[in-house]
C-alpha cells in the first residue's frame, strides 16, 4: 500500500472500530439496564440485538450505496449518523429511546464496515490480501471483545448513560480526519435498489429475532413464539424465492453458489454466534452469580480481547502462508476446549479460572476469524466483491443477534420463574449451547478447500 492508501484505510477502520466497539458495550449494562428500568429479558436484550439487527440490514445497503455514490461521501455521512444516534443515546430517558439510538448508531456503522473491507480488498497487493485482512480484523474482532472490558470499567463508577458519551468525541474526530483526508473520488455505477428485498428481510428478521428473545418466557404454542417464528420463516422463504433470480436483488444470494464462500460464511455464522453469546453469558456470570462488580466482569474479558488485539495481524499472516482450512480446525478445536472448561469448570470456580479459559477461547478465535473472512472474500469476482462482502457481514450480524436471543432463551429455559442469569445451571446450559455450535462448525470446517489460493502461491504447491 501506499503512505497515502495506509492514511485513508486507518481513518476508516477508526470508524468501523467504533461502530464494532458499540455492538458489545451494552452487554455488560443488561443487569443495570434491567434494574433501572425494571424491564424483562426478552425486553433488555434488544439494546444489543436492536443494533444487530439494524446494522445486518443497513450492511446489504451498502451494496447498492457503494455502487452509487463516492466513498468519501458515504463515509462523513454514516459516520456523522452514527455519532447522531450516540448523542440520543446519550440524552435518552426510557429505554425504548435508548434502543432508538442505538438502531441508529447501528444504521451508520453498517455502511462504514462494509466500505472499510471493499477498500482493504481493493489496495491490498496480491499475496498480501491476509495481512491487510488481518489489520482490519482489530476493527471486527478486537472491537467487539473488548467492549465489554471498557463499559464494565465506565459502569464501576458511572451509570450506562457514559457508555454513550465516551464514544461522542471519537465520532466526532472521526468525521472531522474524514472530512480533511478521504480523497474525492467520483462513483457513480447505474443500479437500482430493491425496495421489496428490504422489507421482505427486515420483517422476516424481525420476526424470527422476536421469536426467539421469547422462548423461555412463555409457551412455544403460542403467537408470541410459534406463531411469530412461523411468520418469520414464511417471510424468509418468500424472500429468498423472490430475490434468488431477481435483476437487482437487495442481496446477491447467487454468491453462495461459490462453494468456499458458502462454507467460510456459515461457519463464521456458528462462530460469531457463540462469541456474541458468551459477551452476554460472561456479564452475567460474573454479576449476578459470583456478584462481583461490573468492573470485574469487563477484566474477565480483557485478557482474551487484547490477545486478539495483539495476534489479529498474525492470523492474517499465517492465512498468507498456510492451508485455510489447517488454521480453521486448529482455531476450532482451541475454541471447544475453552467454551467446554467454561461450563464444566468455570461456573464452579473463581474469576481467575472463568478469565482463563475465556483466554483460551480468544486464542483459537483470533486464529480463525480472519482466515475464514479473507478466505470468503478472496475467491470470489472482484465485480462480485460488494455483494460478497455485504452477505458475509450482513450473516455476521444477523448470527451475532441470533446468537444473544438464543443463549438468552435458553438460560431462561433453564431458569424459569427466577431473574435472569441467576441460576448456574442455566448459564451452564448457556456455556453447553455454544459448545454444540461449535462442534456443528468443526463438522462443516472439513468440508472447506485444503488451501486458499494465497497458501499455495507462497508454498509451490
Amino acid at each position: 500500500m501506499t503512505r497515502q492508501h495506509k492514511l485513508i484505510l486507518s481513518i476508516m477502520i477508526m470508524g468501523a472500530f467504533l461502530g464494532n466497539l458499540c455492538s458489545s458495550m451494552m452487554n455488560t449494562a443488561i443487569p443495570q439496564l434491567m434494574h433501572a428500568f425494571a424491564i424483562s429479558s426478552a425486553r433488555v436484550q434488544w439494546v444489543s440485538n436492536g443494533y444487530m439487527l439494524a446494522n445486518a440490514l443497513m450492511i446489504p445497503v451498502s451494496s447498492y450505496l457503494i455502487k452509487r455514490y463516492s466513498y468519501r461521501r458515504l463515509f462523513i455521512t454514516f459516520a456523522a449518523i452514527f455519532t447522531v444516534g450516540t448523542v440520543i443515546g446519550s440524552l435518552a430517558t426510557s429505554f425504548t429511546a435508548i434502543v432508538a439510538g442505538r438502531m441508529v448508531q447501528a444504521i451508520g456503522a453498517g455502511i462504514m464496515m462494509p466500505l472499510v473491507n471493499v477498500m482493504a480488498i481493493h489496495y491490498a497487493t496480491a499475496g498480501h490480501q491476509g495481512r491487510v485482512m488481518g489489520i482490519i480484523g482489530l476493527a471486527f474482532n478486537f472491537a467487539p471483545l473488548l467492549g465489554p472490558s471498557v463499559s464494565g470499567l465506565l459502569l464501576d463508577y458511572f451509570n450506562w448513560r457514559y457508555l454513550f458519551i465516551l464514544i461522542v468525541p471519537f465520532g466526532l474526530l472521526t468525521i472531522i480526519l474524514s472530512i480533511i483526508f478521504l480523497p474525492s473520488v467520483a462513483n457513480s455505477v447505474p443500479c437500482s435498489f430493491n425496495l421489496r428485498g428490504l422489507i421482505l428481510c427486515s420483517f422476516s428478521l424481525f420476526f424470527l429475532l422476536e421469536g426467539c428473545s421469547n422462548i423461555g418466557s412463555t409457551s412455544f404454542l403460542t403467537w408470541r413464539v410459534g406463531g411469530i417464528l412461523t411468520a418469520g420463516l414464511l417471510l424468509l422463504a418468500l424472500f429468498v424465492a423472490t430475490q434468488w433470480n431477481a435483476e437487482r436483488p437487495f442481496v446477491n444470494l447467487r454468491v453462495f453458489t461459490h462453494r468456499d464462500f458458502r462454507i467460510a460464511t456459515i461457519t463464521n455464522c456458528l462462530l460469531v454466534a457463540t462469541m456474541y453469546g458468551n459477551t452476554i453469558l460472561l456479564p452475567l456470570l460474573v454479576q449476578n452469580v459470583m456478584h462481583y462488580s461490573p468492573f470485574i466482569s469487563g477484566l474477565v474479558i480483557l485478557p482474551g480481547a487484547v490477545s486478539t488485539g495483539i495476534l489479529s495481524p498474525l492470523s492474517g499472516n499465517l492465512f498468507d502462508r498456510f492451508p485455510v482450512r489447517w488454521l480453521v480446525t486448529t482455531g476450532l478445536i482451541i475454541d471447544l476446549i475453552g467454551t467446554a472448561m467454561q461450563a464444566f469448570v468455570g461456573v464452579r470456580s473463581g474469576v481467575v479460572f472463568v478469565a482463563f479459559w475465556q483466554w483460551i477461547r480468544q486464542l483459537g478465535i483470533v486464529l480463525l476469524l480472519i482466515p475464514l473472512q479473507t478466505e470468503a472474500l478472496s475467491i470470489i469476482p472482484k465485480e462480485e466483491l460488494p455483494d460478497g462482502v455485504a452477505l458475509f457481514n450482513t450473516t455476521r450480524q444477523v448470527a451475532a443477534s441470533f446468537g444473544m436471543a438464543v443463549v438468552v432463551a435458553v438460560v431462561n429455559l433453564r431458569d424459569r420463574g427466577l431473574h435472569l442469569g441467576t441460576s448456574r445451571i442455566g448459564i451452564q446450559a448457556g456455556f453447553l449451547t455454544c459448545f454444540a455450535i461449535l462442534l456443528l462448525a468443526l463438522f462443516l470446517s472439513r468440508h472447506l478447500g485444503a488451501g486458499s489460493r494465497q497458501a499455495y502461491l507462497n508454498t509451490g504447491d
